[in-house]
């Protein structure tokens, strides 16, 4: 096969969640290997476990390095990162154990990352309350991984082939989100949007939307004074900065426009104004990545699902899309770098 294709670090997520079936169901498909050379750093007892409730004809291989794998369909390749006792393993039950191997994973994976050993990472779902029984100083994957990246400026991309949107606020009760918006946060955002769409996706001059946070975008003042005291100004310095960008627009039109080709990419003020929309249209197929970091994360737009953990019904649909998206950013990265315009 072509060894053109980035090796795309894939981490096993939540060892008791639904993670270990993901990938095994994941990598049945031989249509990854067509894109992406996928190394999981998980842990290979675990996945064994998963195999037989996945029922997947896949065999699990360890591998001591990217170089040793032969990246080759009906071959799970894992670089064993933990050693959990399979018959000690609960699924939805967390343990300190399965919380630190947990970490374990994305840090291995990142610092193989920013050593180029890898050429992309791709996240299987994490359990906030995992990372507290693990006594982890982090609440999720995109603190840990801006922390070990030293980065201070990154947003999160929803992202599917009909509708892309990013967050300006992430996880922040709904009451906080108005004295949580600034200028310069708005313009950051905007700003990581733009130069993202450009190095990651390809796009020359992406087409950039805002949306207000009021109901009309305020109606002139009617419904709040945000759009016109911090929203307006951000899109207009924006645009002064040479970003094709526009807006406050309505929410409830929007998202639609951008379906429909006008925009490339929404930027929301919170979490559920651009999630909900993004997930009517993408619940199986949507991914998750982080813009702004050195290296290029992807993820599934789900959680460690632990009510069907164990069961062997987990829809791979999520990761399998992430892993594609990971190696295109990651192949247009490496042809950019060879061919600079």
């Amino acid at each position: 096969m072509n060894n053109n294709r980035p090796i795309v670090g894939i981490t096993m997520g939540d060892p008791v969640g639904i993670g270990p079936e993901l990938v095994c169901l994941a990598l049945n498909h031989p249509e990854v290997y067509d894109v992406a050379r996928p190394l999981v750093i998980g842990d290979v007892q675990v996945l064994e476990k998963a195999k037989l409730i996945t029922k997947s004809p896949s065999l699990i291989a360890t591998v001591n390095s990217p170089g040793a794998a032969s990246y080759k369909p009906g071959c799970i390749e894992v670089l064993n990162s933990s050693h959990i006792d399979p018959d000690a393993l609960v699924w939805g039950h967390p343990t300190e154990i399965t919380g630190t191997a947990m970490e374990h994973y994305i840090v291995t994976a990142i610092d193989m990352a920013l050593k180029d050993d890898i050429a992309a990472i791709v996240t299987c779902p994490i359990n906030k309350t995992a990372l507290k029984l693990a006594g982890s100083q982090y609440h999720g994957h995109t603190e840990l991984l801006a922390d070990r990246t030293g980065t201070e400026e990154y947003s999160m991309m929803m992202a599917g082939d009909r509708l892309r949107v990013v967050l300006v606020t992430i996880h922040i009760s709904l009451k906080q989100v108005p004295q949580s918006l600034t200028i310069e946060n708005i313009m950051s955002t905007i700003e990581t949007t733009d130069y993202s769409l450009k190095e990651r996706f390809g796009f020359e001059t992406p087409k950039i939307a805002v949306a207000g946070l009021n109901p009309h975008s305020g109606e002139a003042g009617m419904f709040g004074d945000e759009e016109a005291r911090i929203i307006e100004p951000a899109v207009s310095f924006s645009k002064k900065n040479g970003i094709n960008v526009s807006g406050p627009y309505p929410s409830d039109t929007v998202f639609f426009k951008a379906m429909n080709g006008q925009f490339d990419a929404v930027v929301c003020m919170y979490h559920d104004q651009g999630l909900i929309p993004f997930k009517m249209v993408h619940f199986s197929d949507g991914v998750n990545t982080t813009l702004g970091l050195p290296i290029i994360r992807t993820s599934v737009d789900h959680g460690t699902a632990y009510d069907i953990a164990g069961k062997g019904v987990a829809d791979p649909g999520s990761l399998i899309q992430a892993i594609r998206m990971a190696a295109s950013q990651a192949t247009y990265r490496i042809e950019k770098k060879h061919n600079p315009a």
